[in-house]
């Protein structure tokens, strides 16, 4: 069982709340949508489900629903303990913990158990969405893969898909950890409250092995230099830390911009810089 917008606002009435635009909260009200979602995770009685924002449980039971093991965190204390409550009323079979904390200082070595297999599903405002991502893929190992639905233009900067002004440290971090893609499109009017912008669905899979040979900490330390002044030409904003003849060896033009780089050729340079 899902929530219809009718279902939902009755919900937010019966514990006396009210969606909160502080913190991007828009509630996902059509059956159909969460239902894809769920199947587009990969949700199974096999892999574990970490859902973050999980508001007023829609997704949730959706998640549920597959016989996946689901711990959804809901930063909001109102909503974490209405959660608490729609998934005693919906859940009998299935096994759903809800930790009322902020995902950006969460322990999670301690809410995953230690186990490796788990797959995030997020609906994330457009204001923590970047900086979550990567940290994550960063530092949750377990974390297998992810789907997180975002603002359509936070999910093209971080695959990278919508052209060279999407291409930065954001998709390149990513690409680094895991392969992005976009996977779906989804309207506001979906949600309530309804949104002024278009959602997207991004699907991120974890490299077993690192993509390229140079060490992240040396790749970032160029990307952030050369993204730092990203109109200029990389002999410009990598002065001091890449000469011309690092330039020939790695085969990178001096004189190209940071976004025409793939992470192949920052991992190149970073190589040879090292």
């Amino acid at each position: 069982m899902t929530h219809s917008p009718k279902q939902l606002r009755e919900i937010l009435k019966r514990y006396d709340l009210e969606p909160r635009r502080s913190l991007g909260q828009n509630f996902v009200v059509d059956p159909n949508t969460v239902r894809r979602i769920a199947k587009l995770s990969g949700a199974s009685p096999s892999d574990p489900i970490v859902e973050i924002g999980g508001g007023l449980g829609s997704l949730t039971l959706a998640l549920a629903e597959t016989g996946a093991e689901v711990v959804s965190v809901e930063v909001d204390p109102g909503l974490a303990s209405a959660l608490r409550k729609v998934v005693a009323e919906h859940v009998a079979r299935h096994e759903v913990r809800v930790i009322e904390a902020d995902a950006r200082t969460l322990d999670w070595s301690g809410i995953l158990n230690g186990r490796d297999n788990w797959r995030l599903v997020a609906n994330l405002p457009y204001n923590i969405a970047t900086s979550l991502i990567v940290d994550l893929l960063a530092n949750v190992a377990a974390l297998k893969s992810m789907l997180v639905m975002v603002q359509r233009e936070v999910g093209e900067r971080l695959a990278g898909t919508g052209g060279p002004k999407t291409v930065g440290i954001p998709s390149l971090l990513v690409a680094y950890h895991g392969t992005a893609k976009v996977v779906g499109r989804v309207p506001p009017t979906v949600f309530y409250p309804k949104p002024k912008v278009e959602s997207v669905l991004i699907q991120i899979d974890r490299h077993l092995l690192a993509p390229v040979e140079a060490p992240l900490e040396g790749i970032e330390m160029l990307l952030r230099a050369g993204f730092g002044q990203r109109r200029k030409m990389l002999r410009k904003s990598l002065a001091g830390l890449v000469d011309s003849a690092a330039f020939s060896l790695a085969g990178i033009d001096s004189r190209a911009r940071p976004e025409t780089l793939s992470l192949e050729d920052w991992s190149r340079l970073a190589t040879v810089v090292s």
